[in-house]
């Protein structure tokens, strides 16, 4: 009985699969004139942009050079030649996959990606997978090799919008597809996995993944007897050139629309073949009214007034605003013309956090219960040595052999962790971070909101409390809004709502967790409070609006940053220093008339100005849980007699300025099992500039010291003030 069960079961199946076979046909090719643009919507409905315009040129197979085509079977296929059309196995994972509402997979040769490229859709679904495989199959019987794969390179999508090897060859290279040498064709074939997670010059923290991704390239052509062993030894990762945007993406636009696409695709919300073939209206968290006010506060408080030689034209702006109750990302400022420079500083990961840190560390100490190396529990008023140079001690009571300078080599005597914010004391905060311990600093941080694969992150040791890693506005945004939210992290979201032909896309809520307890975030808020109200922020006071925030500057004055939040809203404004040519990162001494770029000059004045704006006309709320911080040291250590006294306007250059920054040798940092991150052309030399007051404050002993060195990517055009 069950054997004769099993037999017609056997007999059912084979009779659906040759029924299939015999009513699925090959289809007429897609039309790329019926492609469909992508519509993005600002929150309220009206558009952003619309973009959809099919850059492909076809080219014979002959054209494309041997190499650069066993690139793309070492990277896709390797068994192309060998193998049937599809691969069953590599089918039922996928579709199994998917019906358990597990992630995507795509399971598929080149025969079936072809199909999916000329024939169906990029939708991922049982039903498409089935004719997919009825399709390849038939391909795969009536049509060559040759003809599969020539229709394969011209079909995929490389990204920049690039469809096809020619198209990606000009888009990455400059020159025709036939002109590709090895070391280049094998990065095209690494981006067909995933052109926008492998673009080392849109996205400079993903040198290490496509450089891992490329050497697997190599070695399965060498595995595959198409590349000598000792021809790949030498080779050279080919950095692709600058992107050349549309003029539909010109302004400020692009930027957003870069950063929603970065989003849909990287949590899974829409495939980038499925984006890029068209068709989807994509509703946006951004705040069209806030848009507008963050521009003009860039533009009235530093961008306006620039000249355009440097230091003036080294100045760029990154922001990012989120709103606490929901983590809606409500504005972003990426830069000034996303088709002049199309890095996104409101996205890019290669400038360091410096001070703005710092609020994580005592994040740290407050969440742990942590003490000091006498056995006092770590509060707003305990106190520390905070002289510049103090010998940071171990656990034990050693010597750790690092200390630490605080700016300018000032001196603040014996200092409470409170008066320490305020004023942005490394020493303390050095020490401090010593006794919490660099791991609990480390996963507060995660926790809050800063992804762990941020560069700098996983290697600092000591230095992590000074601010050596490097994320971006959005990640530090993050991690304000929940301390706003009395330590709720809430996922900084960029899309409200997708759909495609009418028929909606399944958008997920934003992850909320709680990262830090509500005492611990109450307690960092009331000591930000007073680097606002008295410390090296007061700028931000400006917004008129109960503020809590952290100024913090990079080393050498590269980068300075004002980070902050109401019990509404979080903000992260920064000013960076990049050379528009080189692509190399510049200090910022002398921009903008002033001998330095403070966190608690033009970052914060760009602040308060946004966020009064922002909450014009919104009644005033209070911080709940919040107290008022003890009283700001004075720089010889004596408490300040008159806490509440107005301050008056402090000059760029003469506030307190915090460097975070680490020196180092500046070769490129080795990826775990892989080769070392590239450099970009130009970039090996630190730039140079007046020197600082004080060196800065070095990495511990044995700790791996790593100056960033940017997107080494120059910008098409030199221009001010992007």
């Amino acid at each position: 009985m069950l054997l004769g069960g099993l037999m017609g079961a056997t007999v059912l199946g084979l009779g659906a699969l040759v029924a299939g076979y015999l009513l699925v046909e090959i289809p007429e090719p897609k039309s790329a004139a019926a492609a469909q643009a992508n519509v993005y919507l600002y929150a309220d409905g009206s558009q952003l942009a619309a973009v959809g315009e099919v850059n492909r040129a076809n080219v014979s197979l002959d054209q494309v050079p041997e190499p650069v085509r066993h690139a793309v079977l070492a990277a896709e296929d390797r068994d192309f030649y060998d193998s049937s059309a599809v691969d069953l196995s590599a089918m039922v994972r996928a579709g199994w996959n998917m019906l358990r509402g597990g992630g995507r997979q795509s399971g598929s040769t080149i025969t079936q990606q072809f199909v999916k490229n000329y024939y169906l859709d990029q939708r991922q679904t049982v039903t498409r997978k089935v004719k997919e495989l009825f399709i390849a199959v038939k391909l795969g019987r009536e049509t060559s090799k040759e003809e599969i794969l020539q229709g394969y390179l011209n079909t995929s999508y490389f990204g920049r919008n690039a469809y096809g090897v020619q198209a990606a060859a000009q888009a990455y290279y400059g020159k025709d597809a036939a002109r590709l040498d090895v070391a280049e064709g094998a990065y095209l074939a690494a981006l067909l996995q995933a052109p926008s997670a492998y673009d080392v010059v849109a996205d400079p923290g993903s040198a290490g993944r496509a450089v891992a991704r490329w050497e697997y390239v190599l070695d399965g052509m060498v595995s595959q007897g198409w590349l000598d062993a000792s021809e790949r030894a030498g080779l050279v990762f080919p950095w692709p050139g600058p992107y050349e945007p549309s003029d539909l993406l010109s302004g400020e636009r692009g930027y957003l629309v870069e950063a929603v696409k970065g989003h849909l695709t990287g949590r899974g919300i829409v495939g980038e073949d499925e984006l890029a073939a068209g068709g989807y209206r994509i509703t946006t968290t951004i705040d069209p009214v806030r848009q507008e006010a963050l521009t003009r506060a860039v533009g009235e408080q530093l961008l306006d007034g620039l000249g355009t030689e440097p230091p003036d034209a080294f100045v760029r702006v990154g922001a990012t605003s989120v709103e606490v109750a929901t983590g809606e990302v409500v504005a972003m400022y990426g830069g000034r013309d996303y088709t002049e420079q199309f890095v996104n500083n409101a996205t890019r990961r290669d400038y360091q956090a410096a001070s703005t840190f710092k609020p994580i560390v005592y994040a740290a100490a407050l969440e742990h219960a942590a003490l000091t190396v006498d056995g006092e529990r770590i509060g707003p008023a305990t106190v520390y040595e905070g002289d510049s140079g103090r010998e940071v001690v171990n656990r034990d009571g050693t010597g750790s052999g690092w200390s630490p300078q605080n700016e300018g080599g000032k001196d603040f005597g014996t200092v409470t962790v409170a008066e320490a914010m305020d004023q942005s004391v490394n020493a303390v905060f050095a020490q401090l971070g010593q006794d919490v311990g660099a791991d609990r600093v480390r996963e507060t941080a995660v926790a809050l909101g800063i992804p762990g694969d941020v560069p700098g992150l996983a290697e600092a040791r000591g230095s992590i409390s000074l601010g050596t890693a490097t994320p971006s506005t959005l990640d530090v945004a993050q991690v304000y809004a929940a301390l706003a939210g009395r330590g709720t992290y809430r996922e900084a979201v960029l899309v409200r709502e997708v759909s495609r032909d009418g028929e909606p896309v399944p958008v997920p809520g934003a992850v909320e967790r709680r990262a830090v307890s509500p005492e611990a975030a109450d307690g960092v808020t009331a000591v930000l409070r007073g680097v606002v109200e008295r410390g090296t922020g007061t700028a931000a006071r400006s917004a008129g609006r109960p503020a809590a925030g952290k100024t913090g500057t990079a080393e050498e004055d590269r980068a300075a940053w004002f980070a902050g939040f109401t019990p509404e809203l979080a903000t992260v404004v920064a000013v960076f220093g990049q050379d528009s040519e080189s692509g190399e990162q510049q200090s910022l001494y002398g921009a903008a008339g002033q001998e330095r770029i403070s966190g608690g000059g033009f970052p914060a004045r760009i602040w308060g100005q946004y966020t009064a704006a922002a909450l014009e006309g919104r009644p005033v709320v209070e911080f709940e849980g919040a107290a008022e911080p003890v009283p700001p040291a004075t720089p010889d250590g004596e408490r300040d007699p008159e806490p509440d006294r107005e301050p008056g306007p402090v000059p760029d250059g003469e506030r307190e300025r915090e460097d975070g920054g680490r020196e180092g040798s500046g070769e490129p940092e080795a990826e775990p099992g892989g080769s070392a991150v590239p450099s970009a052309p130009g970039s090996a030399a630190p730039s140079t500039g007046p020197p600082p007051a004080d060196p800065s404050p070095s990495a511990p002993p044995g700790e791996p010291s790593v100056v960033p060195s940017g997107t080494g990517e120059p910008d098409r055009e030199p221009a001010p003030g992007r």
